[in-house]
């Protein structure tokens, strides 16, 4: 049987790395996607474990090859959703979850149409600037464009199935629960789990 698929995504600040460690820390049953990159590993970064790491004529072999659920080459560096891999986790009725902008949610969807689209907004994008201001790491004009990404991001919310507004960041891992307990409890999913009640009731 198979488990269920989860897109999450959110522009940069709204809290979305945060939310989906928290969910996981709390729910063994769903694992996260690691992709695939060609950007080099950051200070404490593993390979495997954050990211799969490698180069770039290896990546488009793998294009090639179709090996890709989704990619997309952001900011110079290539990044990709491996469709064998979500497939052989999802496999044991094992639920996985992708981190993944619109674009790639997008390409997600035309091969998993069943998959859970999810999207989480700040409460405002005078927040937003804020959050992104507080990290200290960018310049006013970084940050700036970076408002600018999220507001054309934020445009696609319409194609995504919930929305989740985190200004509580406890309602938010709330309703994030909640989304995937609802999704687990979907009638094609439970007459596949008790297929002995089910055939008795016809």
């Amino acid at each position: 049987m198979s488990g269920n698929l989860f897109i999450v995504t959110a522009p940069s600040g709204a809290g979305k790395t945060t939310l989906v460690r928290l969910l996981l820390e709390n729910d063994a049953s769903v694992g996260v996607s690691i992709s695939h990159t060609t950007r080099p590993p950051r200070p404490g970064e593993e390979n495997g474990r954050e990211y799969h790491f490698i180069d770039v004529p290896d990546f488009l072999e793998r294009i090639d090859r179709k090996e890709f659920l989704e990619w997309a080459k952001v900011h110079g560096n290539y990044y990709g959703t491996s469709r064998r891999w979500i497939e052989a986790e999802m496999a044991p009725d094992r639920d996985v979850l992708l981190e993944i902008d619109w674009q790639g949610a997008r390409q997600v969807r035309q091969a998993f149409p069943q998959a859970t689209g999810i999207f989480v907004l700040p409460p405002s994008m005078a927040i937003l600037g804020a959050r992104l201001s507080g990290r200290g790491t960018d310049s006013e004009e970084v940050i700036a464009r970076r408002i600018d990404a999220a507001q054309d991001e934020m445009r696609h919310v319409d194609e995504f199935d919930y929305v989740i507004i985190n200004d509580s960041l406890k309602q938010a891992v709330l309703d994030l629960q909640t989304i995937i307990k609802a999704a687990r409890l979907r009638c094609a999913n439970q007459r596949e789990r008790h297929g002995s009640l089910f055939a008795s009731l016809l």
